[in-house]
C-alpha cells in the first residue's frame, strides 16, 4: 500500500467533498458524518463523474446520472441503473455490474492520506 498525501484536513471541512488527482486517478474525497471517504470519481456503469452523487441515510453514494448506488465503505453495489424508468433497467442489463473503487483513508498531522495499491 502506497499512502499519498491528498490534501490538508482544513481543505475538506465537515459535509463537503472535493476531487483530487492521485496517480492519474480522479479520487472523490468526502467528509461525511465525521468520516473521510475516498472513492473513484467515475461510476463503473458509464464512467460518468460521481462528484455530485447523493449520499443516502444508509451510507451509499448514488450516481447522479443513472442512480446506481454503491456502499461508501466497501464500494459494493446496492442498486444498478434504475434510471431513467424502463430504459435504465435495460441499460443495466446490457452492462456488467461492477463495484465502485474505494480507497482507505487516514488523517495524520492535519493531512488526509489515501492508500493506493502499488
Amino acid at each position: 500500500m502506497n499512502w499519498i498525501k491528498a490534501l490538508s484536513q482544513d481543505e475538506l471541512p465537515a459535509n463537503t467533498r472535493k476531487v483530487v488527482k492521485l496517480e492519474d486517478k480522479a479520487i472523490l474525497l468526502l467528509n461525511h458524518n465525521q468520516k473521510i471517504y475516498a472513492v473513484e470519481n467515475s461510476c463503473p456503469h458509464m464512467k460518468l463523474p460521481m462528484r455530485k452523487g447523493k449520499i443516502t441515510d444508509d451510507g451509499a453514494i448514488v450516481c447522479p446520472f443513472h442512480r446506481s448506488a454503491f456502499d461508501l465503505e466497501t464500494g459494493e453495489l446496492k442498486e444498478w441503473t434504475p434510471f431513467p424508468p424502463g430504459v435504465g433497467k435495460l441499460m443495466g442489463m446490457i452492462s456488467q455490474q461492477k463495484p465502485l473503487a474505494v480507497f482507505p483513508t487516514r488523517v495524520d498531522e492535519g493531512n488526509i492520506w489515501v492508500g493506493m495499491e502499488s
